[in-house]
């Protein structure tokens, strides 16, 4: 009989573990930190923005060329402000646990997360975009 219980509890405890599911560690980047990535990869170049803007200010004026720099420092602060915007929008969207510690989203924060990561991969786009268009029209100037 103590022969049969015995079996009995080792198959019933490696049928218990062996229904349990198996946590597994999420393959890559979780949706997260790719966010947080790409904003990692971009706010560097805030300052690179605002050099930018100070050396295309001073040649802005009403002449063709003048209004292409007023044109490029325009885009410029646009990039700026929407990396701004967009950092207090996401802040304002999940708390610090859900942004460094990886806390489980709800279903109405996941579809968030969704809706902030293309507004990211979109801003990423607007402030490097901002930034070549710059650069070219500063390079096209010290090549006259």
């Amino acid at each position: 009989m103590r022969k049969i219980l015995s079996t009995f509890a080792c198959t019933l405890l490696i049928f218990c573990f062996s229904c349990k599911e198996a946590k597994k560690a999420p393959e890559g980047p979780t949706q997260m930190e790719q966010v947080m990535a790409i904003h990692d990869e971009v706010m560097p170049k805030m300052g690179e923005l605002g050099k930018l803007v100070g050396q295309l200010k001073t040649k802005v004026d009403t002449t063709a060329v003048g209004q292409e720099y007023e044109s490029a420092m325009r885009d410029l602060q646009s990039a700026h402000k929407s990396m701004m915007d967009w950092m207090k929008d996401f802040g304002d969207r999940f708390d610090s646990d859900e942004i460094l510690n990886g806390k489980e989203l709800s279903e109405q924060k996941q579809l968030w997360l969704d809706e902030e990561e293309a507004k990211v991969k979109a801003l990423k786009e607007e402030i490097n975009g901002s930034i070549e268009r710059a650069e070219a029209l500063l390079a096209k100037d010290t090549l006259h």
